[in-house]
């Protein structure tokens, strides 16, 4: 879902609207599947005298597991959005309290990205917004962040046109 209409300026359209990438749901599917494999090998291999009690037992601490290492990156992976609009970065997260940072276009003078050998074969990366007044904004975990690195510096530094017609491309 993109930026509410509301939130956005006057004659200011999304350009693009991305999640983080998806790999910070790896280690949480992980301690799902191991959660779930720990409570049916309790069950099974549960003696006849101690069920079903026990049983439940490891059922809810398994369950009361699942909120931290499993629900809440999952709620922190979806509430965190980049959006670039024709004239701004726009950056959300939170569940309870949200955060965010509006970065105007007019303000970067650099767009870097950067791209470890994980993250190459995931396909993301860190993007960079140097500006002249605060420190480096940093992005991490853009998807194909050399596709976004390619609209960013065409809303930068290309004609409208340019910007116009990469938007285009992106519908």
């Amino acid at each position: 879902m993109a930026l509410p209409r509301k939130l956005l300026g006057a004659d200011e359209s999304v350009v693009l609207h991305l999640r983080t990438h998806p790999k910070a749901l790896i280690l949480p599917g992980i301690m799902l599947f191991a959660l779930l494999l720990a409570v049916l090998i309790g069950w099974t291999l549960m003696p006849p005298t101690a069920q079903p009690w026990i049983g439940w037992g490891i059922s809810a601490v398994a369950a009361i597991m699942v909120v931290p290492f499993v629900l809440l990156p999952y709620l922190r992976w979806r509430t965190s959005t980049y959006t670039l609009t024709n004239r701004r970065v726009i950056t959300r997260h939170g569940i309870l309290n949200k955060a965010g940072h509006d970065l105007p276009l007019s303000r970067i003078n650099n767009v870097t990205y950067d791209r470890s050998l994980t993250d190459r074969l995931l396909g993301c990366g860190t993007l960079r917004f140097t500006t002249a007044a605060e420190a480096p904004v940093t992005l991490p975990d853009v998807p194909d962040v050399e596709r976004v690195h390619v609209v960013m510096t065409e809303l930068l530094f290309g004609d409208a046109d340019g910007a116009a017609r990469t938007a285009a491309l992106e519908d």
